[in-house]
């Protein structure tokens, strides 16, 4: 375990550019807030390593933070000019007067899991069963778990079932010890389920889908400030760029992914395996006018399930929240 645990911090500060030297590029570094093991720091290592970004002009500062609440006080702070959040965070900020604008970086969503032998094979059989769900009661997962459910079944899972909310490694626990019966958790913790013999009753973007909304509507992606970014543009679209490359090479080299296997933190060939194709799904893939379109659709779903603490007082998708200067 120790030596595991000197790999990854080895992997990550490789990553991180600690132990790289770099070349002086000409003007400001991005200076990038990143989540510990995250998913966004396996595309930044395939980055740095194959040289990516030193081609497009950018330099990279990459800054580590321990979650999601810790980037964005960061990011409002000025402390970090971009970082991986959902879009519905930059709606939300946006209704109150903030400029944050989104570019999709992932579509992956979770899914429901239980263990091989459950009883449990469709939604409607969750009805009095104890259901983990990752994260808090207005997750999006659960949100849009809900709004299918009700659709689909005729089921309101919100009193149906026996709703636990928590982080997704403690309900996976719960779950392999028979205290839950059911998890919806994120898209990292479903592949990893999956690899260890748990079977999946329903993915999120087959939700999406019963929804009609494209299923591959981006979720996260690079936040930033849009006025930083028109006095930046160089270095943002310079970013995206490098981002670009590392995204292709990630859907298409297998070489890849054993070479950040140690950033993914996977016990096993089975498990890199499951992480690798979940993360390949989760690659956006519409044109960024199909993207807002989805998720403007999706944010009427989300909006009628979550009400006004989960959108505030916004009766559609902010304009602006998607950043759409010089994408195709």
């Amino acid at each position: 375990m120790l030596r595991r645990r000197a790999v990854l911090k080895t992997a990550f500060a490789g990553a991180l550019g600690v132990t790289v030297p770099r070349l002086a590029l000409a003007g400001p570094p991005l200076r990038i807030g990143v989540l510990r093991f995250g998913s966004f720091s396996w595309a930044l290592d395939v980055m740095r390593r194959h040289g990516f970004d030193a081609a497009a002009g950018v330099a990279l500062d990459m800054r580590p933070y321990a979650g999601s609440p810790a980037a964005q006080v960061a990011l409002q702070a000025g402390e970090v000019d971009l970082i991986l959040q959902d879009w519905l965070w930059v709606a939300r900020q946006r209704g109150g007067g903030a400029d944050w604008s989104f570019i999709p970086f992932s579509s992956a969503l979770g899914s429901v899991i239980v263990p091989a032998t459950s009883p449990i094979r469709a939604l409607s059989d969750l009805a009095g069963q104890r259901l983990g769900v990752a994260g808090s009661a207005l997750d999006k997962s659960w949100l849009i778990l809900r709004a299918y459910a009700e659709r689909h079944d005729h089921l309101d899972l919100a009193h149906a079932t026996r709703p636990s909310f928590g982080a997704p490694a403690l309900l996976g626990e719960e779950l392999r010890a028979g205290r839950l019966d059911a998890e919806l958790t994120f898209w990292p913790f479903a592949a990893r389920a999956e690899a260890a013999g748990m079977r999946r009753v329903l993915a999120m973007e087959t939700a999406v889908a019963g929804l009609g909304i494209a299923p591959e509507v981006p979720f996260v992606g690079y936040v930033f400030s849009a006025r930083w970014a028109e006095a930046h543009r160089g270095l943002l679209d310079g970013f995206v760029a490098a981002a670009a490359k590392a995204q292709a090479l990630l859907a298409t080299s297998d070489a890849e992914w054993d070479a950040i296997a140690p950033l993914t933190g996977a016990a096993n060939a089975a498990e890199l395996e499951k992480l690798r194709d979940a993360y390949r799904a989760g690659i956006p893939r519409l044109s960024p006018a199909a993207n807002e379109a989805a998720a403007s659709a999706l944010f009427q779903v989300l909006a009628a399930t979550g009400g006004a603490a989960l959108v505030g007082d916004a009766k559609a998708l902010a304009p602006g929240t998607f950043w759409q200067a010089g994408l195709s």
